[in-house]
């Protein structure tokens, strides 16, 4: 077991270079709030002419937050206040978009307050007086059976918010599951440029926990290895959205089904030489998330390099993360893709599952659904939803290969953050083409 002071020590040594990429908190809520303020100007207006909503009517209460709303707070609300409802309108033909608050106080700097009080107590009246004068055409709410992302007023709110509402805009009141998704979905070029340091960041910790720095074989474990990531994540001021995890697979031992290696992974476990090990981690910063998997190899004595039969199924393990990317086309859906992923992999002989999601302003975040691990055939809702621009996604899947000099299988898991846009697919900030080796 390493030691609690080995730790500690540790942590000062290495931290250094990653923790040099981090903000402070004050120069983060900085950042988060020229991101948001890009976001209201340039990119909200543009997925309501998509969707073609002219009114986007947000309503939530302190600590029960639509997660739409979560992801619209100023830096320095972490969490609404009493009933917040913020009303979006759109003006195409003016190119104009109003950010309004029923609040008695501006949320942020980007959203003004259209209520006073003193003149009108009833919140729920002075929202169906600024409908009124601006008559939209379609009021869209937060709700949707397939993405619980898009799904987030609550029946007390819906229900009060229809009471007041006069039936003429009763009628007008459609499901805003297209603009949220779109909201959560979609990357600006001013965000992409923090989440590249975010996934560089995921990278070099991952790095420092599979060395020889972290692990001697024969001592250390995986859960030594798994509090490590954690620890050293809460020490450079980060949150991880996820509990990490870490496992192995060695030549005496049979591969697991996949709901052990999801959902019932043995804990504890003490890494020995010759052990391919694997890592599932993801950390938040600025509001953005990534989600990583990476493989190591704990080298046995005399060995300078993975033997050949690791390197070579690793190898395949690209090849699969190549046939999806490559299928990704603006427009397709996710079970399309994973469809003709799948089929294209098995006629070449490799054993693949795919498992792919979105991923930004949430880990399992709204978007296209290509595959679940137990949803190969594809998965009916969040599958069916297109592929749009601008967005980013956890390439998530894996490939099983039959190791000859073990007698077994194995299974190669890989996970890195991608990102589709007009130029086609690019990986955030590379992915792992090599095992990492641990001496």
């Amino acid at each position: 077991m390493i030691s609690k002071i080995y730790y500690s020590i540790l942590f000062v040594l290495i931290s250094f270079y990653s923790s040099a990429q981090v903000l402070p908190e004050r120069e983060r809520a900085v950042v988060i709030d020229e991101i948001l303020a890009d976001r209201f100007d340039t990119l909200l207006p543009m997925l309501m002419d998509r969707t073609v909503i002219d009114m986007w009517v947000v309503i939530s209460r302190e600590y029960n937050e639509d997660p739409v709303l979560r992801t619209m707070l100023p830096s320095t609300w972490l969490n609404a206040r009493r009933r917040t409802i913020l009303v979006f309108y759109r003006n195409k033909e003016k190119n104009t978009i109003e950010k309004l608050a029923i609040a008695r106080y501006n949320v942020g700097k980007s959203i003004t307050s259209a209520w006073d009080k003193e003149k009108e107590p009833d919140q729920w009246k002075a929202l169906v007086d600024i409908i009124k004068e601006r008559d939209p055409q379609k009021i869209g709410i937060n709700y949707s059976d397939n993405f619980g992302l898009a799904d987030g007023i609550v029946r007390t709110d819906y229900n009060a918010f229809e009471n007041v509402l006069p039936q003429k805009y009763k009628d007008r009141i459609v499901s805003a599951e297209r603009l949220a998704i779109g909201w959560i979905e979609t990357r600006t070029q001013l965000e992409m440029q923090y989440f590249e340091q975010l996934v560089d960041i995921t990278h070099d910790i991952i790095k420092d926990a599979f060395s020889a720095d972290v692990i001697e074989p024969g001592t250390t474990t995986t859960d030594d290895v798994v509090w490590y990531l954690r620890q050293r994540v809460t020490d450079m001021g980060l949150e991880t959205w996820f509990h990490p995890t870490v496992d192995i697979q060695r030549n005496e031992e049979a591969l697991p089904s996949h709901i052990e290696s999801f959902s019932n992974r043995p804990e504890g476990k003490v890494i020995q030489k010759g052990d391919l090990l694997h890592c599932d981690f993801g950390i938040t910063y600025l509001r953005l998330n990534t989600d990583c998997q990476q493989h190591a190899y704990v080298l046995k004595e005399g060995e300078s390099e993975a033997p050949s039969y690791l390197v070579n199924a690793f190898k395949d393990g690209n090849t699969i993360q190549d046939i999806l990317t490559k299928n990704f086309k603006t427009g397709k859906t996710g079970n399309e893709i994973l469809i003709k992923s799948l089929q294209e992999g098995r006629e070449s002989a490799y054993v693949p599952a795919i498992y792919t999601h979105p991923l930004g302003l949430y880990g399992h975040s709204a978007g296209p659904t290509i595959g679940m691990w137990d949803s190969q055939g594809g998965v009916p809702g969040t599958g069916d939803y297109p592929l749009f621009e601008n967005t980013t996604y956890a390439i998530e899947l894996n490939t099983t290969v039959t190791i000859l000099e073990w007698k077994k299988d194995i299974r190669i898991m890989l996970e890195e953050a991608g990102f589709w846009g007009s130029n086609g697919f690019k990986y955030v900030s590379g992915r792992q083409e090599k095992l990492l080796l641990i001496e």
